[in-house]
């Protein structure tokens, strides 16, 4: 996204239909996120998009289908945030307290309302509908690079702690919004700490060395890995 196509980057419709495009999906990100995909019209994001009607739906079907496209774009953000992440030489612990260390920054931000896919799908409970499978393969992808993570500490139980983290995590979201975001974060980074210090003695027999020394990684903060839409 953001990224204009050879035909699109010229002086003619096209480029045009894109810029407008980028505007409908972020101007529904916004609303989407801070009011409910449901208390959202379509006349309002195409008003405040500064679109027309023909050109919302040039673009998306439906209401449902652009908000479709707000969960696959905070996803997408989320995948490349981590992926890069990951792929520098950062020990696996570290960059999951730094996963938390951001969480808990974006907890404590103005205009909070708790984790946009949860949001979501609270709004859409049918299984079957597009925005519910939406958040479903989000949450299936970010349960495996959590779990992966703690595999690399040690294999034993990693699949475990993976879904304990996850769970702490949604509960610092949902609490961070209806309750204290100062408690709901403390508890989410002791609640990691403590479950990095259970897993990383699992592997004491594999590689004792090894396990205190990821063990007592110090946190990195992890910026903008976000449940939440991207700014405008």
């Amino acid at each position: 996204m953001g990224v204009m196509t050879q035909t699109e980057a010229g002086t003619g419709t096209g480029r045009r239909v894109s810029e407008a495009r980028e505007r409908l999906l972020r101007t529904a990100g916004q609303l989407f996120y801070a009011e409910g995909i449901h208390t959202v019209g379509v006349d309002r994001l195409v008003a405040e998009s500064k679109v027309t009607n023909a050109t919302f739906y040039r673009h998306f079907r439906s209401k449902e289908e652009l908000a479709v496209a707000y969960i696959a774009s905070v996803d997408q953000a989320i995948r490349t945030q981590i992926d890069s992440l990951t792929a520098t030489d950062a020990p696996p612990d570290a960059v999951l307290r730094g996963i938390g260390a951001s969480l808990v920054e974006q907890i404590r931000s103005p205009g909070y309302r708790g984790c946009a896919f949860l949001n979501a799908a609270a709004e859409f409970p049918d299984p079957g509908h597009p925005v519910h499978r939406a958040v479903v393969e989000h949450r299936a992808w970010f349960l495996q690079t959590i779990t992966g993570l703690f595999a690399e500490i040690t294999v034993a139980e990693s699949e475990h702690a993976g879904r304990h983290f996850v769970m702490v995590r949604d509960g610092a979201m949902s609490g961070g919004y209806l309750g204290d975001p100062v408690l709901a974060g403390e508890t989410l980074l002791r609640g990691i700490d403590g479950l990095l210090r259970i897993h990383a003695a699992r592997g004491t027999d594999e590689d004792p060395a090894s396990a205190s020394g990821r063990a007592s990684s110090a946190p990195t903060a992890v910026a903008d890995i976000e449940c939440t839409p991207p700014d405008a």
